[in-house]
């Protein structure tokens, strides 16, 4: 059976991920993780009992794993009612920097009760007081939707904070953290990983295995341009929480910006593991959204190795997964996983037949950029079927969604929906032959995807701009502007299966022959266990020229 038949029946056969399903019985207490290296020492002036306690939830906060930070400063609150740091660090956990997700209603008023409530405390020391006061600034008017004037407010005062004491390391690495978080499209997301790497250097000469600088330096360095930066400190987050899910997954973004899909595949596996040992949720009620998040990496890898049955198996597996947790991360993989598994394969017919909000049980009014790709995904397929009318019918859809995500406050988002908007509708420019307006439109895609950060919550656009803008020049039978235009999409995204496989038929088609055999091969090193058809193609051309290809990743 094809394997694009066996994927849409193993979907068939298997109950859907469900963000809103009835949530299994909630056990007792929320599951530890396993013992972990704790090297933060945060002293503060509670009582001598709970110090260890707190470093350890200071230590889960900073590796982003949110509901077992809460619990641990939960701990520390019952033990020592006047702490009023325990309180800023619940605060600090209902909220999630960098990520997608946002936090709801009672997010906020939780978020600014434990505020409140460390203030009335009365911390007695001056350090203590701006931490606290840092936490409030965020959580200020909590029936507030606007997201982003937190984050700048949360800035504000973690510079004021930093700017007190400016050799206190923790200050040093949450005000790293607030510079990354509070980045906007544009030159100044540089400016804002400049600075933070500025100050977590130094932390980490001091304390080379802090949780927090390694964590938001790996964070710092995922930017075009500075992914072959602090590889050491990469390298040595896998080892510092071995059983935590998003500390192992967290190396894997780098690992994908360098086209290490050895490593991404490595990272992730361990990560899913580790998601579906400690459930999220105040109660341990849902999966955490750290299991779609790996299989989403997963399959994106698996996908450049040509690995596509291995890639189909995670798919199977996230489908299968009940009682997700309702996060617009979850939202994503959701969506960004099938899509992907039809794109990435040529499966025009597969990727054309996605359904728009799938799930019905995720709540996809909350997520426009999720959604967006689905109506991507189907609309580009159609237009590669040739069914014209039916890729136009998705602009609309996309149109709406990037206006919605607009009118939230969301740049990143309806930038990143924008994109996928100017993707089609250059598709669909060409395929009324108005070819220069969908040559000019791609080019316009390509430069607002390299002006937008790339949110954490996804390993690559759905298909870079550059790799569509050179699969229509190639359409067009201009191999060599193809050719430039899949060295751009290599240079940002190496190692992608698709780019490197134009890039040797565009070096075929000028009759570079040399340059064809070497991209041949790196193709046939990236997909040395791969079945694609391709890879036939790949080995017919090096085996004519007489040559052998190096063992080995390329």
């Amino acid at each position: 059976m094809p394997i694009s038949r066996l994927l849409a029946l193993m979907l068939l056969l298997v109950p859907l991920g469900v963000a809103r399903a009835a949530p299994p019985p909630a056990p007792k207490t929320i599951p530890k993780p396993a013992e972990q290296v704790v090297t933060v020492h945060f002293p503060v002036s509670c009582e001598t009992s709970v110090q260890a306690d707190f470093d350890r939830a200071v230590t889960l906060l900073h590796h982003m794993t949110y509901s077992q930070a809460r619990a641990a400063f939960q701990e520390v609150a019952e033990h020592d009612p006047a702490c009023a740091m325990a309180q800023w660090g619940i605060a600090m956990t209902l909220f999630t920097p960098l990520w997608p997700t946002r936090p709801s209603p009672a997010d906020l008023q939780q978020g600014w009760d434990a505020a409140q409530k460390g203030r009335a405390l009365a911390p007695p020391t001056a350090r203590e007081r701006e931490f606290v006061a840092a936490a409030a600034a965020f959580f200020e008017e909590p029936d507030s939707t606007d997201y982003w004037a937190r984050i700048a407010r949360w800035e504000t005062a973690m510079a004021a904070l930093h700017a007190a004491f400016p050799n206190d390391t923790e200050a040093s690495a949450f005000y790293a953290l607030a510079l990354l978080a509070s980045a906007r499209p544009g030159p100044g997301a540089q400016e804002h990983s400049r600075r933070a790497v500025e100050l977590l250097e130094p932390v980490l000469r001091d304390n080379p295995s802090h949780p927090g600088a390694m964590h938001y330096m790996i964070h710092a360095n995922d930017l075009p341009g500075r992914e072959h930066n602090d590889l050491d400190i990469v390298q040595g987050y896998e080892k510092v929480a071995p059983d935590n899910p998003h500390a192992l997954h967290m190396p894997t973004h780098i690992y994908t910006r360098l086209g290490d899909w050895d490593g991404v595949i490595r990272g992730n596996l361990r990560a899913e593991a580790a998601a579906l040992k400690y459930p999220a949720g105040d109660q341990g009620q849902y999966v955490t959204d750290e299991f779609p998040h790996a299989i989403e990496y997963l399959v994106y890898a698996y996908l450049q190795q040509a690995e596509d049955q291995k890639a189909a198996a995670q798919i199977k597996r996230l489908h299968a997964t009940a009682h997700l947790e309702p996060t617009v991360k979850t939202a994503f993989h959701l969506a960004s996983t099938r899509a992907r598994y039809a794109l990435e394969r040529h499966a025009w017919a597969e990727a054309a037949a996605l359904e728009p909000r799938s799930p019905a049980t995720v709540d996809w009014d909350n997520y426009p950029w999720p959604e967006a790709i689905t109506w991507f995904a189907r609309g580009y397929g159609a237009v590669r079927r040739g069914k014209d009318a039916e890729a136009r019918n998705a602009l609309g859809p996309l149109q709406e969604l990037e206006g919605k995500a607009a009118k939230s406050g969301e740049e990143v988002f309806a930038r990143q929906i924008q994109i996928l908007r100017l993707d089609l509708a250059a598709w669909a420019a060409h395929a009324l032959h108005d070819d220069e307006s969908a040559i000019t439109t791609l080019q316009q895609a390509v430069e607002l995807e390299a002006s937008t950060p790339k949110p954490p919550v996804t390993p690559a656009p759905t298909i870079p701009a550059a790799e569509l803008l050179a699969d229509l020049l190639t359409e067009l039978k201009r191999p060599r502007e193809a050719l430039a235009a899949y060295q751009v999409s290599l240079q940002r995204f190496p190692r992608r299966f698709n780019s490197t496989l134009g890039a040797a038929r565009s070096f075929a088609a000028t009759d570079d022959a040399a340059g064809a055999e070497k991209m041949y091969c790196q193709l046939l090193q990236l997909a040395a266990d791969g079945k694609r058809v391709e890879l036939g193609e790949a080995r017919r051309f090096v085996d004519g020229r007489k040559h052998r290809c190096a063992p080995g990743r390329p």
